[in-house]
């Protein structure tokens, strides 16, 4: 917003401008006008808003600043001019927002704190939250935070967005005159790589197949199979529902002494 953050091949953290609520990490409330050093090595990646954000080579998650709608995710909604510690490992990217903060882990799970009012932490509410709290489980890759909005990609390519939509920044085809339209869920706006997710398969001990696939919640999925792919000629075998944490539980599958290729699709 008003404060500048920079990194040097030393890993160390510089920071410079408005400090007013503590962005600057310095551990004063006093603006500067010249760079000065905040932390000495081991920063890998930084994000500022109105809150400042950074990790370290061990992953581990630090913030310190604007903290009134819950964005440090320390659980108190008080300004910090300190860096605190966040999360202790397994971070891989960060984001700021204005007054929200978000974060991927290792896992590829996408986390987000802060101001919710206009559904940008895509928890299907429009309340804050002041601690770290799992949006997506699995398959993010990429993270972006704007004004009031948040958009994020999927290891297929997928583009999603969620949050304040007035002028259409959501690229859902949404533009509000009113200035009041927003959604707090994530949802798709560019679609992913055309064709089939991948699925896992283990050949067990009895010859039959034990199959691994993540989906979303609540999809159809059906398993398709075909002796061959030169051509393919796929044909249905079953479909199920995929539960709690996307994970899809295949019955049915296919034997694994005579059937050579599957596949996995979403069906209406």
């Amino acid at each position: 917003f008003s404060h500048s953050l920079f990194l040097k091949s030393d890993g160390s953290l510089w920071a410079m401008g408005e400090n007013d609520d503590g962005q600057l990490g310095d551990g004063t409330y006093n603006d500067t006008n010249l760079p000065e050093m905040i932390v000495a090595s081991n920063v890998t990646a930084i994000a500022a808003g109105f809150q400042s954000l950074f990790i370290k080579s061990d992953g581990s998650l630090w913030d310190m600043g604007y903290n009134r709608y819950g964005g440090l995710g320390d659980g108190t909604y008080n300004d910090t001019n300190r860096p605190e510690q966040i999360v202790a490992s397994n971070v891989t990217a960060i984001a700021a927002g204005t007054s929200d903060s978000l974060f991927l882990k290792s896992d590829g799970s996408l986390w987000v704190m802060g101001s919710g009012d206009e559904g940008e932490l895509g928890d299907g509410t429009d309340n804050n939250t002041n601690l770290p709290e799992r949006i997506v489980v699995r398959g993010v890759t990429a993270i972006f935070a704007g004004s009031a909005h948040n958009l994020f990609l999927k290891s297929d390519g997928s583009l999603w967005a969620m949050g304040w939509d007035a002028f259409g920044q959501l690229g859902d085809g949404i533009i509000d005159p009113s200035f009041s339209s927003y959604t707090n869920l994530p949802e798709e706006i560019v679609a992913g790589t055309p064709g089939y997710n991948q699925i896992s398969a283990q050949l067990l001990n009895d010859g039959s197949m034990l199959f691994s696939y993540i989906g979303i919640v609540g999809t159809n999925y059906a398993l398709d199979h075909s002796f061959s792919l030169s051509p393919a000629n796929w044909v249905p075998q079953t479909t199920n529902i995929a539960g709690a944490g996307g994970v899809l539980v295949l019955t049915n599958v296919p034997n694994a002494a005579t059937n050579n290729f599957w596949r996995v699709r979403s069906v209406p």
